[in-house]
């Protein structure tokens, strides 16, 4: 596709150049740069803020079966154009294209999902406990929504938030990830087609300095959802908490993936390399703490590490790739750093560790296991986001459990077992939002619910119909007739 990147915010219905721009540099070859886009002042963030408002009641209007059309189409486009869009996808964020296609594919089921979910908009009907006193109880649009996203699922996990926040008639101020702009004005081109009312969505490329600090202490927008790490989590819920605007908060996570004793190995090992390395680890739902029960360990570690010396490492578009760089030079710092921190507390280097040299100048770093890890150190503590993981040795399943729950992160868990009675009891003793069984950590269904506890999330779910508790606000109506 060709865009003019020095031309790439989109407000109040109209393509605008910013007062810089920022380099966007392909990870897998650094040689490449994918185009110089516009970066917003805050005078244009505030443009698309009273832009956004001014549209919001019209587009709450508007007929639904209009509605509804517009979101399928934005859909049935994203799923048309899944293999050019995920090439561009990959090229500027590093995942294989098969993930990026896939991806892409996924942010249009998004939009189908919710474009059918604006015409299941119903209230409900009570009898009030006065006589002849009549109830409605209906749902109405929150109002002018920002929404902040990451750039390691820059078109799903916008589309997940976009697409409901239209459904139900909000209008939108979306602040992308620097790292991935280009895939951002991908999807505002789509979404610019359907014609919506000029102001209902706008495109605000910035810095989280400028961009981000200017939506989140607005008092002129109703709600933000932000998906990113904890520590800029907490400066959009001090920020938003003064205005009372609504806050929904997708942050970071420690998951563990337990290997019990009666695990199937070969499913054991798969689930693991999916969780832990596919999209070089760059997941909030990856697997970086391999809890194993100590009677399967040796036979488990050692199928593990003979697996990754099978995966194939290289440029997001190349055949057969199984993952691609991390994301930028920034990243791939960070992840030595914290190899070398797991080196000095005493972790056991099994596999990987190092930065690697391929065919093109890139990001590119092997996949790392660790084995001798304690839970209790940084390395396990913290979110490093890198395709690295780290065994931890238990004895039993009751100090799996333990182990897997002994985190101030909450949002996935998965263990791998034949007992369905070991599967139950993992499912409800687990303080996650999202719990696997014989599965990656890593991989959710966008009909249902999608969140975590602890410091992993806080505010109504995201995805499928628990969506509306947050784009929405529930008014309870009394009459009583002449």
């Amino acid at each position: 596709m060709t865009f003019d990147a020095e031309k790439a915010l989109y407000i109040a219905g109209e393509w605008q150049s910013g007062t810089t721009t920022i380099s966007n540099i392909n990870p897998s070859d650094i040689s490449q740069n994918l185009g110089e886009f516009a970066q917003a002042s805050q005078q244009q963030v505030q443009h698309a803020i009273d832009a956004a408002r001014a549209a919001q009641p019209e587009w709450e209007k508007t007929p639904l079966e209009q509605k509804q059309k517009a979101l399928q189409a934005i859909g049935d486009e994203l799923i048309a154009r899944c293999d050019e869009l995920g090439t561009l996808l990959s090229s500027e964020e590093g995942k294989p294209f098969a993930e990026g296609r896939g991806e892409i594919y996924r942010a249009g089921q998004f939009f189908q999902y919710f474009a059918a979910e604006v015409l299941r908009q119903m209230g409900d009907i009570a009898e009030s406990v006065r006589p002849g006193v009549s109830v409605e109880v209906s749902r109405e649009a929150v109002g002018v929504v920002a929404i902040i996203s990451p750039w390691n699922f820059p078109t799903a996990t916008a589309a997940w938030k976009i697409a409901p926040a239209l459904a139900f008639g909000n209008s939108v101020l979306w602040k992308p990830a620097n790292l991935t702009p280009a895939s951002a004005v991908a999807l505002t081109e789509i979404i610019h087609r359907q014609g919506l009312p000029a102001g209902t969505f706008n495109l605000v490329l910035g810095s989280g300095s400028e961009v981000g600090n200017t939506l989140i202490n607005s008092d002129q927008i109703n709600a933000v959802s932000f998906t990113g790490s904890v520590e800029t989590g907490r400066k959009v819920a001090a920020a938003t908490a003064p205005n009372f605007v609504r806050c929904q908060l997708e942050m970071g996570s420690k998951n563990a993936l337990v290997v019990a004793d009666d695990a199937d190995i070969h499913t054991a090992v798969e689930a693991t390399i999916m969780g832990a390395f596919s999209g070089a680890g760059q997941k909030c739902t990856a697997s970086s703490r391999l809890v194993v029960v100590d009677s399967i360990h040796d036979a488990y570690v050692e199928a593990l590490i003979k697996r990754m010396s099978t995966l194939k490492i290289g440029h997001a578009l190349e055949d057969g790739v199984f993952m691609g760089p991390v994301v930028d030079g920034n990243q791939l710092q960070s992840n030595l750093d914290w190899i070398e921190k797991a080196r000095q507390h005493g972790a056991e280097l099994a596999f990987g560790g190092e930065k690697l040299s391929l065919e093109h100048d890139g990001y590119y770093m092997a996949p790392t296991l660790f084995l001798g890890t304690e839970n209790h150190w940084d390395v396990n503590q913290e979110e490093v986001f890198a395709p690295m993981a780290s065994v931890i040795r238990v004895a039993d399943l009751d100090e799996a459990i333990a182990t897997v729950n002994d985190t101030r992160f909450g949002l996935t868990g998965g263990i791998i077992t034949q007992s369905l009675r070991t599967s139950a009891l993992f499912k409800q003793q687990a303080q996650t939002g999202c719990v696997m069984v014989n599965l990656p950590t890593a991989g959710t269904d966008y009909h249902v619910p999608f969140g975590g506890r602890k410091q992993s999330s806080f505010g109504p779910r995201e995805q499928g119909q628990y969506a509306k508790e947050f784009y929405t606000v529930v008014k309870t109506a009394y009459q009583r007739p002449y």
